[in-house]
């Protein structure tokens, strides 16, 4: 198995997983040299449960590894570098990186798209976005539902309107296969998978209290709201007990 990431790029491995070991500036300032190549970079923003499905399947893994950077966005991420003794600058979490992106994006004239969650959500995020960014361009948006038999069409809308950022919210285990599958065709600088983050910013759910950040605990606060992801969290202890058994030979691991 290959892996892409840029050799400038600092990395620790996690389980054979190369998460950057930069804090939230260094990947903004990266990020934002990457617009400037308009080179197709993807951007992942690693947990405890992507990194336990690319342990059970060998696909998943290869994109993961083929992905030009993958950043340590569960608290998880972070405390398993630390126990394989080569810790990372800090978390960087997926919706901070976002929002610093359209930050940057709207003082520099930035086109972006957005594609996934439902039709309201999507209409109300590109409308709430436009008022907190002004400067930054919606080049345009559409809803996640749609199946392969869309995906070139989909794939052609967004080549023509041109972003330098794509954002995509259609679940971990489908966002991130789709930009890994399409990312040459598309040739978008910057293509990151944000889950649940639209709905964030449209109001229709709420991110965890400050308390449950700090104390690394915002799973828990999505579990309390959402009980319905209680299968998908069940990859947390297995990742916990995996973590603890290797140690630091997790490292090692290709």
């Amino acid at each position: 198995m290959t892996m892409t990431q840029n050799p400038k790029v600092p990395t620790v491995s996690v389980f054979g997983i190369p998460v950057c070991k930069w804090g939230m500036k260094d990947t903004v300032d990266y990020l934002a040299k990457a617009v400037s190549s308009g080179t197709p970079h993807q951007i992942i923003t690693a947990n405890p449960i992507m990194i336990m499905a690319a342990l059970e399947s060998p696909e998943y893994k290869q994109m993961m590894q083929n992905a030009e950077l993958i950043v340590p966005d569960g608290s998880g991420v972070v405390w398993a570098a630390q126990k394989g003794g080569d810790p990372v600058a800090e978390r960087v979490a997926g919706i901070d990186l976002m929002h610093e992106l359209l930050l940057l994006g709207a003082q520099k004239q930035w086109r972006a798209y957005l594609l996934g969650s439902t039709q309201e959500v999507i209409e109300e995020t590109s409308s709430r976005l436009s008022r907190q960014y002004p400067g930054l361009v919606i080049a345009g948006y559409r809803d996640g539902f749609f199946g392969p038999e869309q995906d070139e069409e989909v794939v052609q809308v967004i080549k023509e309107a041109a972003p330098q950022l794509l954002f995509v919210a259609r679940g971990a285990d489908n966002q991130e296969p789709w930009i890994g599958k399409y990312k040459q065709e598309l040739g978008v600088p910057i293509m990151m998978g944000v889950g649940g983050s639209f709905d964030v910013i449209s109001g229709k759910t709420k991110r965890a209290p400050l308390v449950f950040q700090k104390l690394r605990l915002e799973w828990l606060y999505r579990l309390l709201k959402q009980p319905s992801r209680l299968p998908r969290m069940l990859a947390l202890p297995k990742f916990t007990v995996r973590v603890m058994r290797e140690g630091e030979n997790l490292t090692k691991i290709r």
